[in-house]
C-alpha cells in the first residue's frame, strides 16, 4: 500500500491549488513532543499565500455548489474509505505528533469517520421549505452555500476538529480554506489534503495552510471569506470573533472549558473516581471537555479523593509510540510552563497537592489538588494539563452555585444513584451539555455540541446542525407571468 502522506511530495509546501513553495519560501520543523525529533519540514503559510488561496477558492466554489448533491456526497464517502484503509499510517501521526496515546488516536480517526460519512448525509437532506403565499405564486425558503468557510483548527485533536468543520462545509456546496495549528500539520493538514485529493475532491476547493497567527488574522479579515469555523481558547477566539464581527461575517467559536464535574453522596465511588480520572487525565488533560473542577459533597469527599489518588497513582507516563504509557507528553514546553505555573500559583493560596506535580521533560504526573477554593488558579482557570482540582461542598445547593461560578459553560457531569435526582440537578447548571453518570469527555458527529459563555457563541457542531451552520437562508418567489405594478 503506498503511503498517504508523500513527504517526498509536501515536503516545504502547502496545499492550495495542488502542493507548492509559500509564497515567502518559509518552513517549520514539525517535532515529535515525546522525544524532540524532527518528524517533517512543512511549509508554513502567509498573508499572501491566504489571500491566493481565497482566489482559487471563490473560482471554483460556483462549480462546487451546483453540482449534484449525490456527487458531493460521493466525494465524502470516498474519503471515509480512503481514511479507513490507511487508518494505522494516520494514527502513527496523531501519536507521534500530538503526543496521542494509541487507543486516543485510534478514536481520533473512527470519531473523524463518523464526521465524513455523517456529512456525506447532508447534500441529500431537504434544503428549503414552501412558505405560504397568494395562490398566483409560489414562495419558498432555501438554504444555499455561504461561499469560501475559513477553518482554523487547533493542535489536540488536530484531524477531529478540523474535519468536524471542513467535512459538513465541502458537502453542502462551499469550498474551505483550512489553518491547522503548526504543531500538529500533518495529522491536522496534509492528511487531509491527501484524503480528499485522493477522494476526487476538485481542484481549488480546499486549501491546506498551515500558519501561526499572521495567516490566522489574514483568514479571518478577508473580505471573500463568508464564515469563519475557529476552534481552540477562549483569549483567541475573542479576537477572532471581534475580527470576524468587525467584518460582518458568520463566525462559529468552539472555545474552551472549565467543566463541572459533580460527586454527590449516593454516586458509586469507585465508578466515579474511575471516571473522574478519565475526564481529567485523557490525553494529559489537554480537552476542553476536560474535568477542570470536581466538585464532591462534603459528605463523601475524603473516601472520593483517596480512590482518585489511586486511580492517578496508577497511571504510567510515557513515549505514547513506544510503550503502552496511560499518559504522554504535553505538546510543548509552553504549555508545560502554564501548567507547573497554575499548580504553584493554586498551592501558594493554600491548596495541597495529594499525588503528582512533578514532570520529567514534557511527561508530566497525573496530578490532584485538595483543599481547591473559588479565589484559587486551579478553580478560575482552564488549566489544559493533567491536573484534578477537588472543591468540598456542604450539599447540593453549594454544589451547583460552585459548578455555575465560572465564564465557561461547555459541559458538566453529574455522578449518582438516582436518576431523577441527576436530571433535577442539571436543569440548573448553565452548560451547553450535561451528562448524568457520565463524564464530561463526550462527543459524537449526530448530536448538537456547543458551549455557552467563554466556551463559545452558542454555536452548533452534529449533522442536522451543520447544516444550519454551512449555509445561509434565501427567499425565492416564483410567477407564471408578470404582475403589474401601480406605477
Amino acid at each position: 500500500m503506498t503511503l498517504l502522506v508523500d513527504l517526498a511530495v509536501s515536503d516545504r509546501r502547502i496545499h492550495s491549488g495542488g502542493w507548492r513553495t509559500p509564497a515567502q519560501a518559509g518552513d517549520i520543523e514539525d517535532l515529535e513532543p515525546a522525544t524532540g525529533r524532527v518528524l517533517a519540514t512543512v511549509g508554513l503559510a502567509t498573508a499572501e499565500d491566504v489571500d491566493h488561496a481565497v482566489t482559487l477558492a471563490t473560482a471554483a466554489q460556483s462549480a462546487w455548489a451546483a453540482t449534484a448533491p449525490a456527487e458531493r456526497a460521493t466525494v465524502l464517502r470516498r474519503a471515509a474509505l480512503v481514511l479507513e484503509e490507511h487508518s494505522a499510517e494516520v494514527v502513527e501521526w496523531l501519536v507521534r505528533e500530538g503526543g496521542a496515546i494509541r487507543p486516543k488516536a485510534e478514536h481520533e480517526v473512527r470519531s473523524a469517520l463518523d464526521e465524513l460519512w455523517a456529512a456525506a448525509f447532508l447534500p441529500t437532506l431537504p434544503h428549503g421549505e414552501l412558505l405560504p403565499d397568494t395562490p398566483e405564486r409560489r414562495s419558498i425558503g432555501r438554504r444555499i452555500p455561504l461561499g469560501v468557510v475559513g477553518v482554523i483548527s487547533p493542535w489536540n485533536f488536530p484531524l477531529l476538529l478540523a474535519m468536524r468543520a471542513l467535512a459538513p462545509a465541502l458537502a453542502l456546496g462551499n469550498a474551505v480554506v483550512l489553518k491547522p495549528d503548526p504543531h500538529t500539520p500533518v495529522s491536522g493538514g496534509h492528511v487531509i489534503a491527501a484524503l480528499f485529493e485522493r477522494a476526487g475532491l476538485p481542484d481549488g476547493l480546499l486549501h491546506v495552510l498551515p500558519g501561526d497567527a499572521g495567516p490566522g488574522r489574514a483568514l479571518t479579515v478577508h473580505p471573500d471569506i463568508a464564515m469563519i469555523a475557529f476552534t481552540g481558547s477562549t483569549a483567541v477566539g475573542r479576537e477572532v470573533g471581534a475580527a470576524a464581527g468587525g467584518a460582518l461575517k458568520r463566525v462559529s467559536l468552539e472555545l474552551g472549558g472549565n467543566n463541572a464535574y459533580i460527586v454527590l453522596d449516593d454516586a458509586d465511588l469507585d465508578a466515579a473516581a474511575s471516571a473522574g480520572a478519565w475526564g481529567s487525565f485523557f490525553h494529559q488533560g489537554q480537552v476542553c471537555m476536560a474535568a477542570g473542577r470536581h466538585i464532591v459533597l462534603a459528605s463523601v469527599a475524603d473516601a472520593y479523593i483517596d480512590k482518585l489518588v489511586r486511580q492517578a497513582e496508577a497511571m504510567t507516563v510515557g513515549d505514547p509510540w513506544t510503550s503502552d504509557a496511560v499518559l504522554g507528553p504535553l505538546i510543548n514546553e509552553s504549555q508545560l510552563a502554564k501548567v507547573s505555573e497554575n499548580i504553584r500559583a493554586t498551592v501558594a493560596a493554600g491548596a495541597r497537592i495529594r499525588t503528582g506535580g512533578t514532570c520529567a521533560g514534557l511527561f508530566h504526573r497525573p496530578t490532584v489538588l485538595t483543599g481547591v477554593t473559588p479565589s484559587m488558579p486551579a478553580f478560575t482557570e482552564e488549566i489544559f494539563g493533567p491536573v484534578a482540582p477537588v472543591v468540598v461542598v456542604a450539599d447540593e445547593e453549594e454544589a451547583v452555585a460552585v459548578a455555575n461560578r465560572t465564564a465557561y459553560g461547555l459541559v458538566a457531569a453529574v455522578r449518582t444513584g438516582s436518576v431523577e435526582r441527576g436530571l433535577a440537578l442539571a436543569d440548573r447548571l448553565a452548560t451547553g451539555i450535561v451528562h448524568i453518570n457520565g463524564q464530561t469527555i463526550d462527543d459524537n458527529a449526530h448530536v448538537p455540541f456547543g458551549g455557552r459563555g467563554a466556551s463559545g457563541n452558542g454555536s452548533r457542531h452534529g449533522a442536522r446542525q451543520s447544516q444550519e451552520e454551512y449555509t445561509q437562508w434565501q427567499w425565492l418567489t416564483v410567477r407564471s407571468a408578470a404582475l403589474p405594478q401601480p406605477f
